[in-house]
């Protein structure tokens, strides 16, 4: 029995020298089927661009022509010019400019210059330049995305507040969800931005605008006039304490000749005197704050910038025609030298 007990260690090495070679094995694997995939997507890309190197001097000829081309054709384009307009819109004004900037490109896409010059008040030269608008969301600080979602959580039920956090709500935002917009107008003439202002003010002066801020005016008008009439009210009990601590005084005066102690109801007439001026002071308060939020928010929209006298020449990518002319003809030709071997491929397949 004591013979067999050291072939234990033996047999331990055996099964982890098995083990070790099947993790070896499977690395092995691994790694050869990583290393496939990416000579896979090595051989596919020497295969694709082998047209630009077999045939060199026709690829190199028609990109020298494209970049010749792109260039002649980017200088004898008229240039575009962009502007920006920050504005902040008030009694939900911004449904109106949504719809407004899209009616507009419309416009400008089917060349209606007569009813862009009607809509901005300007010259038909002037609307005919007009190249299109685009409308973004923002800009806003993460203090105003703060305040928002402080507004938006009072304004829902509060068995809702848990099921959208603040990183939710932010991530859930759209174009429609904050109140400050970007307004970019693009044209061939450099100096017709400040000639839109007209036209914008009419977009946010609509008729539902002009409704909520018609519900927003006669609602501060009925609180301040229950604020006013509960001033009145209070200002009238005040007078009333006041001449009962007047008669209190006289009444004293006559019983004693000297006022020596306190009565009680002096006491009491006092501590209902301080009540009412602090509710006064909350009135007021709330009076105050009426007063504030009609001057702070009585125009249909702010602007926070305006458009610029004169444009910005647009020098984005897409405006760069000798990058985009040859670097699309060389993806043409690429296509089509794939497609040849594809239908010679089809064709001579059996």
């Amino acid at each position: 029995m004591s013979e067999k007990l050291p072939q234990q260690p033996d047999n331990e090495e055996v099964d982890l020298g098995q083990l070790f070679n099947a993790i070896g094995r499977l690395f092995e694997k691994l790694f050869a089927f990583i290393g496939g995939i990416f000579k896979g997507i090595l051989s596919a890309v020497i295969y694709v661009l082998k047209p630009l190197i077999v045939y060199f001097k026709i690829s190199a000829a028609i990109f020298i022509v494209l970049v010749v081309l792109g260039f002649i054709y980017e200088k004898s384009t008229k240039p575009i010019y962009f502007s920006k307009m920050v504005v902040e819109a008030h009694f939900d004004s911004k449904y109106q400019l949504v719809n407004d900037i899209e009616y507009f490109n419309a416009l400008i896409k089917s060349n209606n210059v007569a009813e862009l010059a009607q809509i901005f008040e300007m010259d038909s030269s002037y609307a005919s330049k007009l190249k299109g608008f685009e409308l973004e969301a923002g800009p806003v600080t993460q203090n105003d995305l703060f305040v928002e979602y402080g507004e938006y959580v009072k304004s829902i039920d509060t068995s809702l507040v848990d099921q959208l956090n603040y990183k939710e709500y932010v991530n859930n935002r759209d174009l429609l969800s904050g109140s400050i917009y970007t307004i970019t107008a693009k044209s061939n003439k450099q100096d017709v931005f400040k000639k839109l202002n007209e036209g914008f003010r009419k977009t946010f002066e609509n008729d539902f605008a002009k409704q909520q801020k018609q519900i927003r005016d006669s609602t501060v008008h009925i609180d301040r006039l229950s604020l006013m009439t509960e001033l009145s009210r209070l200002d009238s009990i005040q007078n009333t304490y006041l001449e009962v601590l007047k008669n209190e005084s006289k009444n004293r005066d006559l019983s004693f000749g000297l006022n020596t102690g306190l009565p009680i109801t002096e006491e009491k007439s006092i501590t209902n005197e301080y009540d009412l001026f602090l509710e006064e002071q909350i009135i007021r308060k709330n009076l105050n704050y009426l007063d504030k939020s009609i001057v702070e928010k009585n125009n249909y929209f702010d602007i926070v910038s305006s458009f610029d006298r004169l444009g910005i020449e647009d020098q984005k990518l897409q405006a760069r025609y000798f990058i985009i002319f040859p670097v699309l003809g060389l993806l043409l030709f690429l296509l089509g030298f794939l497609a040849i071997k594809l239908f010679k491929y089809i064709k001579e397949y059996e």
